[in-house]
Formats: C-alpha cells, structure tokens, sequence
C-alpha cells in the first residue's frame, strides 16, 4: 500500500461509502477516501443524460400539453396517427403511463398548459370543426376537468408557465394572426400585461412564474423565421437576452421548471426533418448539452431543468413520419472517478 505524506493543503474525507451521485451535491468536485473499496474517489461535475422511460398508451403528436414533474405528470389532446383530434388524458408515475379523464373538448396545438398533475391548468387550442381556435380555460384537480376563465382572445401556439394559480401566457396565434399579447391568471380571471418584444408561435420553450420568466425561439413573420433570441419577464417588462445555440419550433421544454433552469429538447427546422439536439439555459446562456436518442419534434414536454421528460411527438423524416408513444428522462448525475495512486 502506497504511504502518503501531507506536506500542504486539506485533508482529504474518510467515508464508509462513496458520496451519492443524485443531483445536486453539496460534495460537487471533491476528493476523499472510501474505505468500503480501499479507494480514493473523485466526485466528478454533474452531467445530464436522456435515458429511456415507459411509453404512452396513445402516440400523438402537435400537442405541447405537457404538465408535471418528472415523477408526477400528465400529456393531454394532440393529434392521433389517424390525425384524429383527441381529448385523451394521460398521467405518468415515472414509470408507467395511465388514461384518466379526459378534457371537455378535443383539441391540438394548444402548446398551452402548465402547474402539477393535480393541479394542472390548459388554455386555448384548435378544437372541432377543424381549425377553429378556443380561448377556454380548464383547470384538472388530479381528478376531473373544469373551466377557468376564458381567456381575452381565442388562441393557440404559445406558451403557457407557473402554476394553476399564477400562471403567465406569452405569445401566439389569435384571429387573424400571430401577436406579442401576454397575460396572467390567477386562478380565475386574466389580466393583460406588457406585450412580448418578438411576437412568435410555436416557442415552446419556456418555463418560470409570473415574476420570472423565460421563452425562447419559435418561429416569427415574414416566412415564418426561425428565432434563436430569448426574452425573460421580471414582473413588469420583456428583455431580450441570450440568443439560443440552434433555433428551432416545434420542441419541448421543462416548462414547470424555474427560469433559470430549463432543457429545451428536439423540434424541426423549416424542413420536417426533426433534431434531437437538447440546450439546457442556466439563466444567463444556453448551452449544448446530451441529446435526446429519438429526433423528435411537435411532442410535449414537463418537469424542471434538472429532472424533464420529453414525450411523443413526430419522428418528421418521410412521407409518412412516426407517431411516437414514447418518454424519455433527463437527469443529472455526478460520476465518482476512482484515483490511481499506485
């Protein structure tokens, strides 16, 4: 056994195991000794990964309803591979996903939900007769469906963030067009507030309160341009900051996750062919990060910067692209590295 002698520097921990690797740790970046395998160890800097979850029991896409956490969520509407609109419902334990009750109307492309699986909030959409646009609002107990105050205008395409009682609605298409309109709700009513600084549909990407929030890229006239800006909410004004590293429509985001902590994963171009690149924004920057395994865009998303799903979606590629059932998991973990100190 090698002999070490300490000249300098601070001693390094002696534990029975080696630290755990769940994100985060307080134990981030430090060397220490585990007696359990004779070994000094590393706890390296966390890293993210997508790793594979249970499928859903309805593969849809072009819903972007997602609400939840990793552990605790639920997918609502779509459009089914019959390209049927649907008022299916599903809630995810982390493993396995289960239909419980469904929404009042079918809808898709609402891109407009938010809060917990028992306490879930939707607004907006394309209903029956095809294309028609909702303004209701409905909100789920975990249980049943009920409405909520109807939003100002009839709207779809935008983004939805914070919780059933608090909850701030950016962007996205009204008769006859697209608009930079933003408003908050408190569990009962709207109240209009500034207009975003680049109107945009489809930005999918997002996440916060009413206070403090985020939304990043989509697409904009003329052509529908794809954006990589990003515009946070202090509880007064838009400011734009950051620009994204790949712009894209149609991905998904951990919406239910603090502005400073979100994963925006796949989408598409202005082709159909769909991405599975994954940038992860830490409240200043964005910053590429491991991709999901399966392109994929119009899907949903739910959960934190940390701890996200990605689900269902379009594979894009073809004549006749996929309908996807399934989930994938992104968490962060810290590798232990063993040290060589022979």
């Amino acid at each position: 056994m090698a002999t070490f002698k300490v000249t300098k520097g601070t001693p390094v921990a002696f534990r029975d195991s080696a630290y755990p690797t769940a994100y985060p740790s307080p134990h981030e970046g430090e060397l220490f000794y585990n007696a359990s395998n004779g070994a000094f160890q590393f706890l390296g800097v966390a890293a993210g990964t997508w790793a594979t979850g249970g499928n859903m029991n309805t593969g849809r896409f072009n819903t972007a309803s997602g609400f939840g956490t990793q552990t605790a969520a639920a997918v609502t509407g779509g459009l089914t591979p019959a390209d049927d609109y649907t008022n299916n419902v599903e809630e995810y334990n982390g493993t396995s996903w289960t239909e419980v009750n469904n929404t009042s109307r079918d809808k898709f492309s609402s891109a407009n939900s938010t809060g917990t699986q028992t306490a879930g909030l939707l607004c907006g959409g394309y209903i029956e007769p095809a294309d028609a646009i909702t303004n209701a609002t409905e909100e789920y107990d975990g249980t049943n469906w009920t409405s909520g105050g109807d939003y100002p205008v009839a709207v779809n395409q935008a983004q939805l963030v914070g919780i059933q009682t608090a909850a701030l609605f950016a962007s996205g298409v009204t008769p006859p067009g697209l608009v930079g309109l933003c408003n908050t709700y408190n569990g009962s009513s709207w109240t209009e507030i500034a207009e975003i600084n680049t109107a945009r549909k489809f930005g999918t990407i997002g996440g916060g309160t009413t206070t403090s929030a985020v939304i990043g890229s989509g697409v904009t006239p003329p052509g529908l341009t794809i954006l990589t800006n990003t515009e946070i909410w202090d509880g007064s004004s838009w400011t734009e900051v950051s620009e994204m590293n790949t712009g894209r429509n149609l991905a998904s985001s951990s919406q239910n996750g603090s502005s400073t902590s979100i994963i925006a994963a796949g989408g598409r171009l202005n082709t159909d062919d769909s991405k599975t690149i994954t940038e992860l924004w830490n409240g200043t920057s964005w910053t590429e990060v491991n991709d999901l395994s399966q392109k994929r865009f119009s899907h949903s998303g739910a959960g934190t910067g940390s701890l996200a799903i990605a689900m269902g979606g379009n594979t894009g590629s073809g004549s006749n692209p996929a309908i996807l059932t399934t989930t994938e998991e992104w968490s962060f973990t810290h590798a232990t590295k063993t040290i060589d100190v022979s």
